[in-house]
């Protein structure tokens, strides 16, 4: 078993080096010639096989380690070490390398709970992905493409029909003109589109305001991009914008402001008065703000308003958007960033980086998706506004405080009728005991004690799942 070894940079070939975890960019290589170079400089032949293809090479290179990672010893242990000759050999405990910027972040709270859910047959209301499929016509719009033999690599900021149906969807939400190819940029989910932005526009020591709770990958992604992170909190029961909080916390520093409406966990939807208040903040300070914008269509009580259509605001706005979330399909990932040349610039440069380009089948899908005439988006708003009913007057009558959602698919409660200390107490026995999944949001603020009393139900889910969830609840969990 060799150790963990590096490349160096030759200019005519790579060298394997002794170097343990030096990390520098190799030339490059086809599979085989790397072979034959490999042996030809180190005269090693164990721990890489003699072969006759590039692919059986290339399952045998050791793996190249990075370096500066910490090397905390945690409990989880690793799987049996596979030898060459396919055999499990069980070694000594090796502990979880991870770097230092990731260290405090775990495995995320919506891969535990559905963990938790399969192993106790639990019904989930908590991760917010639908348990119905997407429309028919998406779909085959998407074999179609395949068919059509649109299968390769798309254009690394999209393919251009969707760039152009982006544009399009913007104008007729927002009334703004933007240039398809300069100022919108396809990406693989909005969650992507997040990370582009972070990495390609904020430099390490930026300060950067989030409203807690937040969607769990904004902290780690700030903390990727090596960003200071400002928090200003959002209570309930109406979760409004403390404005004169998040005034006092600007400082010279202040980069960006990072906002979601409507906005997830909590259901709540920026007033224009509040937008107003942000936008006049930033463009007295000279602050971008990054807007993510991807339940604008599950809206329920007021009208979507884009902080880039106010005036000043959109030379500072990054929109962004995503699919799946307005049309059942989360596991396609396709996402976008809308965004002036200049700093459509920097988001790109970080996207060609990261993913360069995202599915193309199902980037020409998504275009035929996002030209859907507007009666969808009316049949969509309707049967979500049903399944919202079902489950807040549900939760209501289980004994809930249940507090307003005016968008998303998310409602909060207050979970301390029911006796137990804490949001993940109460939700570890909501699945063992009740069989009913949620999520708690203490992992969604940057001071977990905020979110304590606080847990998240989703209503993505068909109307028997929603109702066989509130009788579950009603039988089995007693106010104390």
């Amino acid at each position: 078993m060799l150790h963990p070894v590096s490349f160096r940079y030759n200019p005519s070939h790579c060298i394997w080096t002794t170097s343990s975890h030096e990390m520098l960019r190799p030339c490059i290589l086809k599979p085989y010639k790397f072979c034959q170079t490999l042996r030809k400089n180190t005269g090693i032949n164990s721990g890489v096989n003699s072969v006759t293809n590039s692919s059986c090479c290339i399952s045998r290179i050791p793996p190249i380690m990075a370096s500066g990672v910490s090397t905390a010893a945690t409990t989880q242990q690793p799987p049996p070490v596979s030898t060459q000759n396919g055999s499990a050999q069980n070694t000594a405990p090796q502990p979880l390398q991870v770097a230092k910027r990731l260290e405090k972040f775990k495995t995320t709270i919506f891969t535990q709970m559905s963990s938790l859910a399969i192993k106790h047959g639990a019904i989930n209301l908590g991760q917010g992905f639908p348990n119905f499929d997407g429309p028919e016509f998406v779909k085959e719009a998407a074999i179609q493409a395949i068919r059509d033999g649109k299968n390769q690599y798309a254009r690394g900021y999209g393919v251009p029909d969707l760039n152009s149906a982006v544009a399009e969807r913007f104008k007729k939400d927002t009334g703004l003109v933007v240039d398809p190819e300069n100022e919108v940029t396809v990406t693989s989910g909005c969650t992507e589109a997040i990370a582009a932005t972070m990495l390609g526009l904020i430099n390490p020591g930026d300060e950067v305001i989030v409203f807690a709770p937040f969607y769990d990958s904004y902290e780690a992604t700030l903390s990727m991009a090596g960003a200071k992170v400002k928090c200003v909190t959002l209570r309930p029961p109406n979760f409004s914008v403390p404005i004169d909080e998040l005034k006092s916390i600007v400082s010279k520093n202040t980069r960006a402001i990072l906002m979601n409406t409507p906005h997830n966990p909590t259901g709540k939807m920026f007033t224009r008065e509040e937008l107003n208040a942000i936008a006049s903040l930033c463009i007295e300070n000279d602050i971008l703000v990054f807007s993510d914008e991807v339940y604008d269509k599950l809206v329920f009580e007021m009208d979507h308003i884009s902080i880039a259509s106010l005036p000043g605001m959109f030379e500072r706005t990054v929109t962004l958007n995503s699919l799946g979330k307005t049309f059942s399909l989360t596991g396609w990932k396709i996402g976008w960033a809308i965004a002036p040349p200049h700093l459509t610039w920097g988001v790109r440069q970080a996207h060609a980086f990261l993913t360069f380009a995202t599915s193309t089948p199902m980037q020409h899908a998504a275009a035929t998706a996002l030209r859907a005439p507007d009666s969808y988006y009316e049949e969509l708003k309707r049967d979500y506004n049903a399944k919202k009913t079902i489950l807040v007057d549900g939760l209501k009558s289980v004994g809930f405080t249940v507090y307003p959602s005016s968008g998303t698919y998310f409602v909060v409660v207050d979970h301390t009728p029911f006796g137990l200390e804490n949001d993940i107490a109460f939700c570890e026995y909501l699945i063992k005991e009740v069989g009913v999944v949620a999520i708690p949001t203490s992992v969604f603020y940057l001071n977990p004690e905020d979110g304590k009393n606080l847990v998240r139900f989703t209503f993505c889910k068909d109307e028997e799942t929603l109702r066989s969830a509130v009788e579950r609840m009603k039988e089995k969990l007693k106010k104390k």
